[in-house]
């Protein structure tokens, strides 16, 4: 079942040397069809912002990227290349120089990239042109912390490159080269007041046997607590009851399905949920609102707004659909100016 890959160091065109590594993994978009053997999805929780990155540095949006949660990171490339920083806002330098983040920028060998201040938001996606060389598993390299899978970076490791970049810079120095108008995530442009967020939820399969108490899961804000993870959040406030009696018989369950359990917090499963449970399912959040609840931080408050199935296909597919745009921008960009894009930005 496994196809796990070396690096073979011969195919490398250079390396990605960490010298700040933080709490920063390689992530891909997930192991998608291997439910039926028990295997959660993982990937990167903000798939919106990890889809951006790639696209930006020239990829397919399934590609290997670093995913960095909370802590500062800095590495240095020991060739030209070109990134792609998006996710939470957070102070991006290369070589002590600020740089913007959800837009291409061209890094030359040696200078050092770093990404420190994490802020409203919890992670921050890096995505190299070419990607990265890195294990991988059934197809996807996301860390599965059951199976004991993944790499999580250490000072000192060395990430090899799949392609380089010849050097572009802009011929009148201090104005940016790349406009792309990259399809922002909406939580980067929250105030610094940890303004509360909206996430969108359908109905889910137990709603009715909540009755009238299901209302309380949109009346006020729930807060996320310290106890959440990939796996799931858990979140504080005024939890629905349910009112029917019986057991709740163990079956399978979404990404995003709102559980209740007995006791003062919902939990909604996020990409490293497993596959089963048998926690009454009130809600399940959308595709749109599980990138957001990717980036929530303990503390972070969360008002959820009903939605039916068709709005949120159609919301996802609108996100879509700005991803495929962004993707023909760069690839015409990349084309003007000589970039040689390893990989076409998937259209779907």
């Amino acid at each position: 079942m496994t196809d796990t890959l070396t690096v073979d160091p011969r195919t490398a065109t250079g390396a990605l040397t960490v010298h700040r590594a933080g709490l920063t993994t390689v992530q891909d978009l997930g192991r998608f069809g291997h439910s039926r053997y028990g295997l959660p999805v993982n990937g990167a929780l903000d798939q919106h912002s990890a889809r951006v990155a790639n696209v930006l540095a020239g990829n397919d949006e399934g590609a290997p990227l670093l995913e960095i949660t909370a802590l500062d990171f800095g590495c240095t490339p020991s060739t030209d290349i070109l990134i792609a920083v998006t996710g939470a806002p957070a102070d991006v330098t290369v070589d002590g120089v600020p740089r913007p983040q959800w837009e291409p920028l061209p890094v030359r060998a040696g200078e050092t990239i770093t990404v420190s201040g994490i802020r409203l938001g919890l992670r921050v996606y890096l995505a190299v042109l070419g990607s990265v060389d890195t294990p991988s598993l059934l197809g996807s390299c996301a860390p599965d912390t059951i199976l004991g899978f993944g790499r999580t970076l250490r000072e000192g490791d060395e990430l090899a490159l799949r392609a380089s970049c010849p050097p572009v810079d802009h011929p009148v120095f201090g104005i940016p080269l790349f406009r792309v108008h990259a399809p922002v995530a909406r939580f980067a442009d929250s105030g610094p007041d940890g303004e509360t967020w909206t996430v969108d939820v359908t109905d889910g399969p137990d709603l009715d046997e909540f009755g009238d108490t299901a209302e309380r899961l949109f009346r006020s804000p729930f807060t996320v607590t310290p106890r959440s993870n990939h796996i799931g959040l858990r979140m504080s406030g005024d939890v629905p009851r349910r009112v029917a009696t019986g057991e709740v018989l163990s079956r399978g369950v979404p990404v995003g399905a709102v559980e209740v359990p007995a006791g003062d917090e919902l939990l909604v499963l996020h990409r490293g949920r497993g596959v089963t449970a048998g926690y009454p399912v009130l809600a399940v959040v959308t595709a749109t609102g599980l990138s957001a609840l990717g980036q929530a931080r303990p503390g972070q408050s969360v008002r959820f707004r009903h939605r039916t199935v068709e709005e949120a296909v159609a919301a996802y597919r609108a996100e879509r659909h700005a991803v495929r745009a962004l993707a023909a921008r760069v690839r015409t960009v990349f084309q003007e100016l000589r970039i040689p894009a390893p990989f076409t930005p998937s259209p779907v």
